[in-house]
């Protein structure tokens, strides 16, 4: 009986430990997300899980380019994910399936190049960004419900960037988000 209850005593020990780095790793560093829904294909499907990074945006802002994970402004219980197009303080025009944007180093505007849509969008619009606001577009333009519906997201809203995805064919690999 001394054996066991060595045995069992050395176990709590090791699930106490284990608590202890797994808790504040899933808490405050990353998180579990699974993609819902076709507005990120063809680069996201659902189904497929990420790991959120939740650190980074804590010491630096969002960069263009980068898939992030957001609550939905209208109902902070949804989580979205989408890919940061527009920065603070930027105006925002979407024209001819175009995007273009417009800032300090681009007064007469940007057209991005976006090798990872799909789809087209037939929306017309220009979007002035405020100081902590960020315009999010879905990659699957026809099926997103993105700041082209709901508007510009503020960082509060922003949870963190995907960091790793985890796919059914393809395994585990790193998210890179696009330069411009």
């Amino acid at each position: 009986m001394n054996n066991f209850l060595k045995d069992f005593i050395s176990f709590i020990k090791t699930f106490i430990l284990a608590l202890a780095i797994v808790i504040p790793i899933r808490y405050f560093l990353f998180q579990p997300f699974v993609v819902n829904g076709a507005s990120m294909e063809p680069n996201f499907k659902a189904g497929e899980y990420l790991l959120v990074d939740e650190i980074s945006y804590k010491f630096r802002t969002p960069h263009r380019g980068e898939v992030v994970v957001f609550k939905y402004p209208k109902d902070p219980s949804y989580y979205y994910i989408k890919r940061v197009i527009g920065l603070p303080g930027e105006t925002i025009e979407i024209q001819n399936n175009q995007v273009k944007i417009y800032n300090y180093e681009n007064p007469e505007g940007m057209v991005l190049k976006e090798p990872y849509i799909q789809g087209e969008t037939k929306d017309n619009l220009k979007m002035v960004l405020g100081k902590d606001e960020y315009f999010l577009m879905g990659d699957n333009r026809e099926f997103s419900s993105d700041s082209r519906t709901f508007g510009p997201v503020e960082k509060k809203y922003i949870i963190g960037k995907a960091w790793i995805g985890i796919y059914y064919k393809k395994g585990i690999q790193l998210i890179r988000g696009v330069s411009y």
